[in-house]
């Protein structure tokens, strides 16, 4: 796979990564829940040069890094590039703008002190590669919150920090107290609003930019054509853009997605995500999956190149109905 840096001077990567979210969490859970097979997909990930390996402590919550950490034993943590993040709990209460249900920010400095260390237990390392602030606390100041972050760098529990679903004016912020490595934020072909102001800036500042969801959460690959054919416990019968109208709509995105990977040969996953990797030098999605199949499939479109004609076609489709959350 080609590979690119995190950040100036940082870590080389590949240009795709892995997302772990959906291994143990969020997504169709208990009834397909495989931790030897998504275990194989972590390592095969690293093997295939999909290096950059995402997880969360909100994910499960807690599940999922203990899931990271067991497939980073016997020699596989060396050859990764291990990022994790923190500043959600898991919540009852009515969830904030840009946040999913049943998840509440914080960022205190507290937190982020005592959660460094449980996610390091967890994964069994002694530091992380990237550790990133999940969501700005609207009740902490940020420089408070990032500031704790950057005592993670000093005391060599984490080698470099990022933020995730930050505006422009809150990375600058954040840069005036310690650099920011990366920004994580959601990108794909049904979510453009960050390559107005977000992707440009870390471009310009040398900054790596972590889309999440890059196949708009497994939409893009054609799979769903209907509300009912999501599995009954799974998070996306809560979001918007999955609601059965808007979904109708939406299958016209994945239409445009269909013409353009069938010109050329290729899947529709891999035409999604060589688009937004497309979008800069240092873009590096980071879809998810608990499939062999797929891993590889995803894999493959890193080394996909996609002429200006299909850039085109891609960036003129229609805008999504529905918002994300």
């Amino acid at each position: 796979m080609r590979t690119t840096t995190l950040g100036t001077g940082g870590p080389e990567v590949g240009v795709i990564g892995l997302g772990c979210m959906g291994m143990s969490y969020a997504y169709d859970m208990e009834a397909k829940r495989d931790d030897e097979t998504s275990i194989s997909v972590i390592r095969g990930a690293i093997e295939l040069g999909a290096t950059l390996i995402d997880t969360a402590d909100v994910y499960g919550p807690y599940t999922n890094e203990e899931l990271v950490g067991r497939a980073l034993k016997d020699g596989y943590r060396e050859r990764a590039v291990l990022s994790t993040k923190v500043g959600l709990e898991i919540s009852t209460e009515s969830p904030a703008a840009g946040t999913m249900p049943g998840l509440a920010k914080n960022g205190s400095p507290d937190h982020i002190r005592t959660s460094i260390d449980a996610s390091l237990r967890r994964l069994g390392t002694d530091h992380v590669d990237l550790y990133i602030l999940h969501r700005v606390d609207p009740n902490v100041p940020l420089e408070e919150s990032w500031a704790a972050m950057a005592q993670t760098v000093r005391d060599g529990k984490a080698r470099a920090i990022g933020i995730s679903e930050a505006s422009v004016e809150q990375i600058e912020l954040a840069r005036s107290v310690h650099p920011v490595t990366a920004v994580q934020s959601e990108l794909s072909l049904w979510t453009r609003d960050r390559l107005a102001d977000v992707v440009p800036y870390c471009e310009e500042h040398g900054m790596a930019f972590l889309p999440f969801s890059p196949l708009g959460r497994g939409f893009l690959t054609g799979r769903f054509t209907s509300f009912d054919q999501l599995p009954a416990d799974d998070m996306r019968r809560r979001l918007p853009r999955f609601q059965q109208e808007n979904l109708k709509a939406n299958l016209a995105i994945v239409q445009r997605v269909r013409e353009v990977a069938e010109r050329i040969g290729a899947t529709p996953s891999q035409v999604a995500l060589a688009w937004v990797a497309a979008q800069g030098r240092r873009v590096i999605p980071i879809p998810g999956t608990k499939t062999p199949k797929y891993l590889r499939e995803n894999a493959a479109a890193g080394d996909l190149m996609l002429s200006d004609e299909d850039l085109a076609m891609l960036n003129n489709a229609p805008q999504p109905e529905g918002g994300r959350y």
